[in-house]
């Protein structure tokens, strides 16, 4: 298939309804972008391949974004992980199989950094990729994505397909999970903060050491990273790639430990109270901070600060729960 030129052509954006999803979109939408073809999870199972199969032959998209995903914190990965491996295994095989299918131009397969191995070298290069064992409290989510990469460079490798793949670090911003046991950790704090703070409680009690260092990227600079790396030509990218290595990483370059995220988020919330470490609870990586050099060869850096994101995200997460009952009430 050969793409429509510039604003015309037709953009399916797996997954528009979660945070990255909806961030791509609305990237898309600011670029002019006329032709963005998005499914409800009513309205197609994407685990289902006769049902994305179908998707396909019916829209014909010239381009493809697979940022629909299970996921969730070290919670919710050790409480589900037969849920993590399958669905994303389904999900990522079914939209890149039916992509070739159909003749798709281009796909981005947005991965994590949770690919790399637990004790790899800080920061993490792209060439880290299987050289030691992953951290346990994510593998079956880190090996459906690491089977994601895979299958975008196995399919390039026989058919000559354009599909490439962006890992990107921890991600947070409007539209997260605010969830109070199945979120990732900013979106989780923010909402144990603000109820706290609410409650007048005297303290909030956080997980594991404190000490255990993250990476963190507003979801609107994902989002415009990976309209980049998408529109770099076929000849770029591949020069700056290799056939069995041919991700990127996606981040800041900059990280922090939870205790410090803990104490930023409690002062944009306004929370005054004690932060109490539970020593008990698992840490997770010691460390998950990504190399980013290549992105920024391929002419990309983030610039969005953390302070400033974390106010947007509270922002969103006072409007999304205005009318909703919190846990203090």
């Amino acid at each position: 298939m050969t793409a429509v030129n510039n604003l015309d052509k037709r953009i399916y954006v797996a997954g528009h309804r979660g945070m990255v999803g909806s961030a791509i979109v609305r990237k898309l939408v600011a670029q002019g972008y006329k032709n963005i073809i998005v499914r409800t999870r009513a309205e197609l199972d994407l685990t289902n391949q006769a049902q994305v199969q179908a998707l396909f032959a019916t829209e014909r998209p010239d381009e493809v974004y697979v940022a629909a995903a299970k996921v969730g914190g070290i919670h919710a990965n050790n409480v589900y992980p037969a849920e993590f491996i399958y669905s994303n295994l389904m999900v990522e095989a079914n939209l890149i199989h039916e992509s070739w299918r159909a003749g798709v131009d281009k796909l981005l397969f947005l991965g994590s950094s949770c690919i790399y191995p637990r004790l790899a070298t800080q920061p993490m290069a792209e060439d880290a990729l299987l050289t030691g064992k992953l951290e346990l409290t994510n593998e079956p989510y880190a090996v459906a994505k690491i089977a994601g990469i895979k299958l975008c460079e196995s399919y390039n490798r026989q058919y000559g397909t354009d599909y490439r793949s962006v890992m990107p670090t921890n991600l947070y911003g409007p539209g997260d999970n605010y969830h109070p046991e199945n979120s990732h950790v900013l979106p989780a704090l923010i909402r144990r903060f603000h109820e706290a703070k609410l409650a007048g409680a005297e303290q909030v009690v956080i997980w594991g050491s404190g000490m255990a260092r993250r990476e963190f990227m507003y979801v609107d600079d994902m989002a415009e990273a990976c309209v980049h790396v998408m529109d770099l030509s076929k000849e770029i990218y591949t020069a700056n790639t290799e056939p069995m290595a041919s991700h990127v990483n996606v981040g800041t370059g900059i990280d922090l430990t939870i205790a410090e995220l803990a104490k930023t988020i409690a002062a944009v919330v306004g929370y005054e109270g004690e932060i109490v470490q539970d020593r008990s609870k698992p840490d997770g990586a010691p460390r998950k901070l990504l190399d980013v050099d290549l992105l920024r060869e391929l002419g990309w850096t983030a610039t969005t600060a953390l302070h400033a994101g974390i106010e947007e995200t509270y922002r969103d997460f006072m409007q999304r729960n205005a009318s909703v009952e919190l846990a203090h009430a």
